[in-house]
């Protein structure tokens, strides 16, 4: 196992969001005693325990485990579970405290361990009604008079061109911080839709329009082609026109610039109504801007890989000011933040981050910046 998986396996288990699966393979890993140093050294440095020769009350510790066990919800099979209270036994003895099975213990102080929220993802119906997307099931998605219009599989609805409808019937698809989807529209189209992002959609393209969507956050977009019906973004003050090609979007409600990021093929950007006068091309690699109150949309060449990482649940932050980076920790992660740093928010920083938790983030930023912060009432304080 590497260091980085390690740590991350470490920084769950602590943090209360390691799986079975995750629990018994850092439990294998711990029977190698340099590893048991390495962890002990670890959790010490993270979460500042302090070492001291405290006895440890096991059937506590059991009692303890398993009432939380029950909290989160979890099945485990009684082979399971012994193997769960033998890894908190090891956790126990390495660490030499019975600091995590207390009153005060690291699960449940709230000063220590931040949980971040937990919201649903939501599709609206043309009708109005809501429904909940669970992304650990699969369903078909019905109309109101039960009519099957696509269909759920875990992260992903996709619909059918065969809904026998010309008119147009818009659903609305909401994904909350902390959360990503993908959504395949009747022609082909896949969406890849980042955390904080609304999509306004028909079920079906009409044969007598363009094909025509509305985004508010960031998507990412694998156009079907199709000469005949153009497809248009509509990013709120922004329109992105295009036959069959790749581009990211992130238009948020509470940035002051739209970016769009050409990585295949070719769009054409323009405001309000499309005129010859105001239709801005790009070609891959290629960035264009909408900035607020700013009348012309600017361009410039660009990584492009910077801008879509995050698909694969990555991030990637390229002299990018630190405020910006709170604000895409925000989304990506549904917690909340507080600079009390105004010249830090102001600086700029260059890092990346392969899907990991957002305490390997946060460690990050401390070890190699000297960015103080705390953790209070389930906030994260930067000093």
């Amino acid at each position: 196992m590497t260091q980085g998986k390690s740590e991350k396996l470490i920084v769950k288990f602590i943090t209360n969001q390691a799986s079975q699966e995750e629990i018994e393979l850092l439990t294998q890993w711990l029977e190698d005693t340099n590893n048991q140093k390495v962890f002990k050294d670890f959790v010490k440095i993270n979460y500042a325990v302090d070492c001291i020769n405290n006895a440890f009350d096991t059937d506590i510790a059991k009692k303890e485990l398993l009432q939380k066990i029950k909290h989160e919800k979890r099945i485990f099979s009684i082979r399971k579970v012994q193997s769960y209270f033998k890894y908190a036994a090891i956790l126990i003895m390495l660490i030499g405290v019975s600091y995590f099975f207390q009153k005060e213990n690291l699960f449940n102080q709230k000063d220590n361990v931040l949980i971040p929220k937990e919201e649903l993802i939501t599709l609206q119906l043309a009708d109005g009604s809501v429904q909940i997307i669970n992304t650990s099931k699969s369903k078909n998605i019905t109309d109101k008079f039960g009519k099957v219009i696509g269909k759920q599989d875990r992260n992903k609805i996709s619909y059918s061109d065969k809904v026998g409808s010309d008119n147009l019937v818009y659903n609305i698809l909401k994904i909350p911080f902390g959360k990503r989807f993908e959504i395949e529209l009747s022609d082909g189209t896949i969406i890849h839709l980042n955390s904080g992002t609304s999509l306004k959609y028909p079920i079906q393209f009409s044969k007598n329009h363009n094909r025509q969507v509305f985004l508010i956050g960031e998507a990412f977009f694998e156009v079907a082609k199709d000469k005949a019906h153009p497809f248009i973004v509509n990013a709120q003050k922004l329109n992105i026109e295009v036959l069959g090609t790749t581009f990211n979007v992130s238009s948020y409600s509470d940035d002051s610039v739209t970016d769009v990021v050409l990585v295949e093929g070719k769009v054409q950007l323009y405001k309000d109504k499309k005129t010859a006068n105001n239709i801005v091309q790009l070609t891959p690699g290629i960035k264009g801007s909408n900035v607020e109150k700013q009348q012309n949309i600017t361009t410039e060449k660009v990584n492009t890989s910077s801008y879509t990482a995050w698909v694969q649940g990555n991030l990637v932050f390229k002299n990018t000011r630190f405020d910006a980076i709170v604000k895409k920790l925000e989304r990506h992660y549904n917690v909340t933040f507080i600079n009390k740093n105004k010249t830090l928010g102001k600086e700029v920083f260059n890092a990346s981050f392969r899907d990991e938790p957002i305490d390997v983030v946060l460690k990050y930023f401390s070890d190699s910046y000297a960015i103080d912060y705390k953790i209070k009432d389930n906030k994260i304080i930067i000093q």
